[in-house]
């Protein structure tokens, strides 16, 4: 059987809101619905009907989004009824997720055009109660927020396993000695880097407003930040004097979508673009669920292997900043890597990160800077709760 070159054709994404924010009132359906329908729009030349499947990446799937939002979203953009759509969920990797699904299942030959992305609105996650165990309960019930982190555990879990995400990046500060103050600036980095390229224009090609919305850009970022004003910010996990993590120098709560359009060559043909890049390799790792920020270590490891390139090779690399400790120890790790070529229009820090969302959206990015560029080998990496790292080769 011959394996398939994949293009990414085009991708998208809307301006990434902040929590309570501009979307509060936009369901999680209709971002991805707006998405889907932008792509399609872009590419006037290729029928929708000629779409095999759209994958979407969901991480909570508890509100709005449930019932498969990747075939809602295909109803509500207005694609054809043929058109068939499938969720998938990896957490905070469930974007990336869905573009290496659609990815593989164009290069065995099962689909030829595909639309894969990720949506999550964290502002509308709902809040879950469980069933009674027995009818007619006379006391309260516990309601749990489903907008991040453990709910519901499995009391078979060790306790180790099942910290706060917050601790998890104390761990991996502690692991590396990483302080306060090079967490802060990394942060401040972030910022700078996302308004410097907003400035600039490059998030134009990629960026779709939401009709509506007044929204133009993203949400959180804090140009006026200074590492003063960071330092002034109290540790938010471990007060005890020893806590390094802070809501300046982690990712925010977010609401948002990304979506891209993957082609083989005859679906390449009937779109009548020229790709942005195509992909090379893809790989997943799992490692202890406390040192969840490491993920991305093996994973770039492998994927680079399966690409038969190396850290010199690469012109980008867009890792996710879920906490700037996490993804300083990842490049710790990494001493190979030119750091230069780490999230050069910001992360998402700055940016922002909408679980189900971030990975189609690192992957867009690194899809348009290669175009951008005219050539070159890119990466998308992001860490994954409850220990898993994934990772995505791209090339021009």
């Amino acid at each position: 059987m011959r394996i398939r070159d994949v293009y990414i054709v085009d991708a998208v994404r809307t301006p990434i809101g902040k929590f309570g924010g501009a979307y509060a009132g936009v369901r999680p359906d209709d971002l991805a619905a707006h998405v889907v329908r932008a792509l399609v729009d872009r590419t006037p030349a290729l029928d929708p009907a000629r779409i095999d499947d759209v994958v979407f990446g969901d991480a909570n799937g508890a509100g709005e989004d449930n019932r498969d939002v990747a075939r809602m979203a295909v109803l509500l953009a207005g694609l054809p009824v043929t058109v068939p759509g499938v969720t998938v969920n990896r957490l905070c990797g469930s974007g990336l997720e869905a573009v290496i699904q659609a990815a593989r299942a164009i290069a065995l030959g099962d689909a030829s055009v595909a639309i894969a992305g990720g949506v999550e609105s964290m502002t509308r996650a709902p809040w879950v109660v469980q069933k009674p165990e027995r009818a007619f309960p006379a006391a309260h019930q516990q309601l749990w927020s489903t907008t991040l982190g453990w709910r519901m555990t499995n009391p078979a879990m060790p306790e180790e396993w099942t910290g706060s995400l917050g601790e998890g990046a104390e761990l991996v500060a502690d692991k590396y000695a990483l302080t306060r103050e090079d967490q802060d600036a990394f942060a401040l980095e972030s910022h700078r880097k996302a308004a410097a390229a907003w400035a600039a224009g490059e998030y134009d090609a990629e960026v779709v407003p939401y009709p509506g919305v007044d929204l133009l850009r993203d949400e959180c970022i804090r140009e006026g930040s200074t590492i003063e004003a960071l330092a002034r910010l109290k540790p938010a996990f471990r007060t005890d004097g020893r806590g390094t993590v802070t809501a300046g120098n982690a990712s925010p709560l977010n609401d948002g979508a990304a979506a891209l359009l993957l082609t083989d060559e005859a679906g390449l043909a009937v779109t009548g673009r020229e790709p942005l890049a195509r992909i090379r390799a893809s790989a997943v790792t799992g490692i202890e669920p406390q040192l969840f920020g490491l993920g991305p270590v093996e994973a770039v490891r492998r994927a680079l292997e399966k690409a038969a390139r190396g850290f010199a090779d690469l012109t980008t690399l867009e890792l996710n900043e879920a906490f700037a400790a996490q993804a300083l120890g990842c490049l710790e790790a990494w001493p190979e890597l030119d750091r230069a070529v780490v999230n050069p229009r910001g992360g998402a820090i700055a940016l922002g990160h909408p679980l189900g969302a971030s990975g189609a959206r690192l992957a867009g990015s690194v899809a348009h800077q290669l175009a951008a560029a005219g050539s070159g080998t890119g990466m998308a990496a992001l860490c994954i709760g409850v220990g898993q790292g994934i990772a995505l080769v791209l090339e021009r």
